[in-house]
Formats: C-alpha cells, structure tokens, sequence
C-alpha cells in the first residue's frame, strides 16, 4: 500500500510537471506561417508524381490534356483533390497509390541533389534508382561537394513537415576549414552573425575530438542554402569539407559512402512524431 501512495504522488507530479511544461510551450510558440495539413486527401498532381508517373509539373499537363479519369469520370481540374477510395486511371490504366518509402544515403561528392539537372550533371537519384519503384525526392538540399547523410522519401507530408520552421530537423556537420578556427571564431557562430538574408546562428559549435584546429563540428536547424559556407565566409574562412553525420537523430552508423538503406519503423515513427 505505501508504494502505491508513493506511486500515486510520482505520477501527480509528473503530471503537474508536464502540464507546467505544456503551458511554457503554448508560451514560447510564435504565431506565423500555418503548420503542414496532414489530411488524408491528396492533389492530383502530387498523386501522380508519387505514384512514380512523372513529376508534378508534368502531372499539370497530362491533367490539362484530359488523359487522367478519378472514378471513371475525365478530370482536367488541376487542384483536384484524390480521396482514399478514389480510382485514378492514367491513359486506361488504374494507379495504385504508391507505398510510403523512406530511404537514408551517405551522399559521395560530385552528386547533386536536384531532380533534373539543367547541365547533364550526376544526381543523387542514380544513387537510389534500385531502392524501390517509386520516385524518390530528397528532403533537403546538400552541396554538389558536400558528403553524408540526405534522407530521401516520396512521402511529401514528411518533406513539408521537416522544413517548416517549427518543425526543422537537427543537423550535424563535420566541417573542415582553409586556416585554424579559435574559440573566439566558436563563439561567433553560436552568438550569430549577419549575413545577406538575416542574422544566423548554430546551436552549437566545437573543435572536433581527435581533430586538428582547422575541424569543427557544427549542430543547426537553419534549413537556409549554403549557410555554413557562408557563415564561415563571413568570418574569412573557406570550407574545404563538409560531411553531414547526423540527421533527425538519424546517424552514418554502418552506412558506407555511396550506400543507402530504409528506415526502419521505430525510425520512420520518430521522424512523423519529431517537434
């Protein structure tokens, strides 16, 4: 009986704790853009694309030209929305709304990470041709030379949910530099620093353990372009090598450079759930 009552008080201060938390949080949240809609109905065109078709702006001109039926009936409405139970034929033939898939690669350099490259250039979708039949999109966006880990997936609510700002996924690089970087440098980058689209800081910034004085390790959420480079380009450094290790609490671990592999569940949970 007495470890029930003890039991009994532990969970009314759990309780008040995250209540006291729940409040703090409603607090700190700031009103802006509107959170990603996870309704189970989805556009036509993004349909198409994920199905493995073609892409989205593709999917507008099959569309337009009449060529795709939802329940036997033509659809030339290109903001048409697909319902669950909706039949979506494609020049005759019925589409099947394609499986979820959510694939990690360990990016080499020399591969970019757009869809069609205006120049002919290698991407990494050659990479992951071989990991499923549907068309995969990568969630962000890495340097042509920059190396590691870019998750890749078909599932756009994923996308949208991990690049809104309140949603930006933890990030962790290896950064190597051209000269030493001090801790006056350090503390630069965590303090912030004015750059062309607005101040910006990292959440944390070390010396590599192990490393040299020219390697540091770098943990943001900032989704912005390039914004290491720059960040360090501010300071007159230049980067020599950048490897992303750690993604979404999603790490390099047995995944060799050039390879790839798919979530596991717990994993794909985490990343649907992660705030």
């Amino acid at each position: 009986m007495a470890s029930d009552r003890k039991k009994s008080k532990a969970d009314k201060n759990v309780s008040k704790r995250d209540k006291r938390k729940y409040i703090e949080f409603r607090q700190k949240v700031k009103k802006g853009d509107p959170l990603p809609s996870f309704s189970d109905e989805i556009r036509l065109n993004k349909f198409l694309s994920n199905a493995g078709i073609c892409s989205r702006r593709e999917a507008d001109v099959l569309i337009a030209a009449g060529v795709v039926m939802i329940n036997d009936k033509v659809v030339t409405e290109l903001g048409f929305k697909v319902k669950p139970n909706d039949e979506v034929k494609y020049d005759g033939e019925t589409i099947k709304s394609a499986h979820k898939r959510y694939v990690l690669l360990n990016k080499p350099k020399g591969f970019g990470t757009v869809i069609d490259d205006p120049k002919g250039r290698k991407t990494v979708l050659s990479l992951v041709q071989k990991a499923c039949k549907e068309l995969l999109f990568p969630v962000d966006k890495l340097d042509r030379e920059a190396t590691g880990l870019l998750l890749m997936t078909n599932d756009s609510d994923v996308i949208k949910k991990l690049n809104h700002p309140k949603y930006q996924s933890k990030k962790i690089y290896h950064v190597e530099l051209n000269k030493p970087v001090s801790s006056i440098h350090l503390n630069k980058l965590m303090s912030g620093l004015d750059l062309d689209d607005g101040k910006t800081k990292v959440s944390n910034a070390e010396h590599v353990e192990g490393g040299t004085s020219r390697e540091v390790g770098i943990e943001l959420v900032s989704g912005k372009t390039r914004v290491i480079n720059r960040l360090f380009e501010a300071m007159g450094f230049a980067v020599i090598k950048l490897d992303r290790v750690r993604y979404s609490g999603l790490t390099k671990k047995d995944l060799p450079r050039g390879m790839y592999r798919h979530l596991n569940e717990n994993e794909i949970s985490f990343l649907k759930m992660t705030k």
